[in-house]
């Protein structure tokens, strides 16, 4: 009669050990499952609302060309957004090597300004990389180039907190400056179409009168 208590307490024992080793076991299939999913899927893009993205490179296009302070005579022509595929992260990105992802989406705005000589050109790009550094932008490519029978200038500034892109160019065959705004990938709501979206298009407000 006396071995009992020690039998039940041996029992008990064996009962809390159980349940501690299912509980880590639990613990650690969940975390491999968890593990497991963001080794394929990749890191998770951000979230964007095509409207909210629009408004900004808007923006930012606002400031290029009045950073440019050229002569009313260089207008800008209206530009419109263009959508690009994003690639599948991860492994799973080797299974859709050539398929990118219908709910994730990067944005550029193009617009140019034709008719501009190489010096004012010069002036112009001048000013606004001025304004860019200004703000914390990066510089990540200088674009100038000159071979047998062209002559090409530009750069292009990247933000570092968000990831837009500003490209800037000019060549002497077209004598046109030629702006791409740019926004990295982000997943976008489910049912946006590029095509129909009322955003898309950018117009240049007027124009200061540069000197």
């Amino acid at each position: 009669m006396s071995k009992s208590p020690v039998r039940r307490t041996r029992v008990s024992g064996r009962s809390v050990l159980y349940a501690v080793t299912g509980l880590v076991t639990v613990a650690l299939l969940a975390a491999s499952v968890v593990a497991g999913n963001a080794v394929w899927n990749g890191a998770p893009y951000p979230t964007a609302d095509p409207d909210v993205v629009a408004q900004r490179l808007k923006a930012r296009s606002d400031e290029v060309y009045g950073g440019f302070a050229l002569p009313e005579k260089y207008a800008a022509d209206s530009g419109r957004f263009d959508t690009g595929a994003c690639d599948y992260r991860g492994l799973r990105g080797i299974a859709h090597i050539d398929r990118g992802r219908r709910d994730v989406r990067s944005f550029g705005l193009d617009w140019s300004v034709p008719g501009v000589p190489e010096a004012a050109a010069r002036d112009a790009q001048r000013r606004v990389r001025r304004q860019l550094a200004r703000k914390g932008w990066t510089l990540t490519l200088e674009g100038d180039r000159a071979g047998a029978s062209f002559h090409e200038l530009g750069f292009r500034f990247e933000d570092p907190e968000g990831g837009d892109q500003i490209d800037v160019r000019w060549n002497d065959l077209t004598t046109t400056l030629f702006i791409s705004v740019y926004a990295p990938c982000g997943k976008v709501p489910d049912g946006f179409v590029g095509y129909d979206w009322g955003e898309a298009d950018w117009h240049p407000k007027k124009q200061p009168t540069g000197t």
